[in-house]
């Protein structure tokens, strides 16, 4: 992912450093500095996340005064589902619901679930209901589902675990822990954190087998994502499983789900319906 405008410090690094250690720092530094101008506007939206996303349906007027609401619009392509992940919202994906609308998806829709969700399990659950209730309003037999960090994790849980591969025909994760992450220890008091780690009964139960799987499962990861440790934690490689991994150059966690190049990206394997078994990583660059 290429930043045209040069910034001012990149001189001096060039100066002190190797040409190869100057390069990894010049494009570390971009990627930081791109996080944090993220998580400032991420914070000015975080407050307007928090409520439940309102689904307003138009209305008809019928004879007599009464009322029905109008059909959703139509769209042969499935729903696509956001997830979002640790204590975050659905705020995270104001950017790439816009972007997905632009490219002609009527039915994008966002779970908040609570931030005193203390298991996977119980929270794949809820995504399951979403899902049924999506589903039965739409008249789709299938959706498409974007998970970042932790999102992704519920959402393959659901998909791998609780029959969700019926529901689902596209998984895409962000940045997701799907062989556990060792950030923060200090952090394992909260029981998902702990979920989340390596070797968990969470992660090894992910890695039981799952014949016959029929969700395709796409997993963007970055080599400057500072939250997935290691790095090689945020691809898929269940044999079971019909992934591909997608790496993504010059971005860090939080700018997964807002960068344009991953949301073209993102968009062109939604629209696709060939399956990806067997096929090479892809690089977002």
């Amino acid at each position: 992912m290429q930043v045209t405008k040069a910034l001012p410090l990149i001189p001096l690094c060039r100066k002190l450093l190797p040409d190869r250690l100057a390069g990894l720092s010049t494009t570390l530094l971009k990627a930081s500095l791109l996080e944090a101008a993220i998580l400032a506007g991420h914070l000015v939206l975080y407050p307007a996340g928090f409520a439940a996303e309102r689904r307003p349906a138009a209305v008809l007027k019928k004879e007599g005064g009464e009322q029905e609401p109008t059909p959703l619009p139509a769209d042969s392509r499935p729903p696509v589902v956001l997830l979002h992940g640790f204590i975050d919202n659905r705020s995270v994906f104001v950017l790439l619901r816009r972007w997905l609308n632009r490219d002609g998806r009527h039915h994008v829709e966002s779970l908040n679930y609570s931030p005193l969700t203390f298991d996977v399990r119980a929270a794949a659950d809820l995504l399951g209901k979403h899902i049924e209730e999506i589903c039965a309003r739409t008249g789709h037999r299938e959706v498409d589902v974007v998970g970042h960090s932790l999102g992704g994790l519920i959402a393959r849980y659901y998909v791998q675990r609780l029959g969700g591969d019926a529901r689902v025909r596209t998984l895409v994760t962000l940045g997701t822990p799907h062989e556990g992450t060792r950030i923060v220890p200090l952090m394992d008091a909260h029981p998902i954190v702990r979920q989340m780690r390596p070797g968990s009964d969470l992660i090894e139960e992910l890695r039981l087998p799952a014949p016959h799987c029929r969700t395709r499962f796409f997993s963007f990861w970055s080599e400057l994502d500072q939250i997935m440790v290691p790095l090689e934690t945020a691809r898929i490689t269940h044999p079971d499983l019909i992934a591909q991994n997608v790496r993504v150059s010059g971005v860090g966690h939080l700018a997964l789900p807002v960068h344009p190049a991953v949301a073209t990206r993102m968009r062109e394997i939604l629209s696709s319906v060939e399956d990806t078994a067997g096929k090479a990583g892809l690089t977002v660059a």
